[in-house]
C-alpha cells in the first residue's frame, strides 16, 4: 500500500498542468553532387529525375543505392562496400561496381569527382 501511494505521488509531480509541443524547423542541407558526367542517358535521367524507364537492369533500387554511393564518395576505395563487388579494371584508370551477374556499373575518377559513369552489359 505504502508503494501505491508513493508512486502516485510521483505520477502527479511529474506530470505537469503544462502541455509542451516539439516543434521541428526544416532544414535542407545540400551537398555538391560528385558524378559529374555519365555515359548512359538513362542512367542520368534515372539519377537526377528518378525515371527507371530506359533502364534494362532488374533491380532498380540497386542501382539507385549504388549510385548515391558514387555520389557520397570522396575517392574511388570509398565505393568499396559489401556486396558492391569493386574492383579497378585492368589497363584503365576506371572501377565498377556488379548489379547483378552481368550488369556493372562503371566509373572513373577525376580529383574528387566521379566521371563518365556508365551501365554496361558484360556479356
Amino acid at each position: 500500500m505504502y508503494e501505491s501511494k508513493r508512486l502516485s505521488f510521483f505520477r502527479q509531480t511529474i506530470r505537469p498542468s503544462v502541455k509542451r509541443y516539439l516543434t521541428f524547423a526544416a532544414c535542407r542541407i545540400t551537398f555538391p553532387l560528385v558524378i559529374r558526367s555519365f555515359r548512359n542517358r538513362a542512367l542520368r535521367r534515372y539519377f537526377e529525375a528518378g525515371d527507371p524507364s530506359g533502364l534494362s537492369v532488374p533491380n532498380v533500387a540497386r542501382v539507385g543505392r549504388m549510385l548515391c554511393a558514387v555520389a557520397a564518395a570522396a575517392r574511388p576505395e570509398q565505393v568499396n562496400l559489401p556486396g558492391f563487388y569493386w574492383h579497378p579494371l585492368q589497363g584503365e584508370a576506371r572501377w565498377t561496381i556488379r548489379v547483378t551477374g552481368n550488369w556493372r556499373i562503371t566509373f572513373a575518377w577525376d580529383g574528387a569527382d566521379a566521371v563518365a559513369v556508365d551501365l554496361e552489359d558484360y556479356h
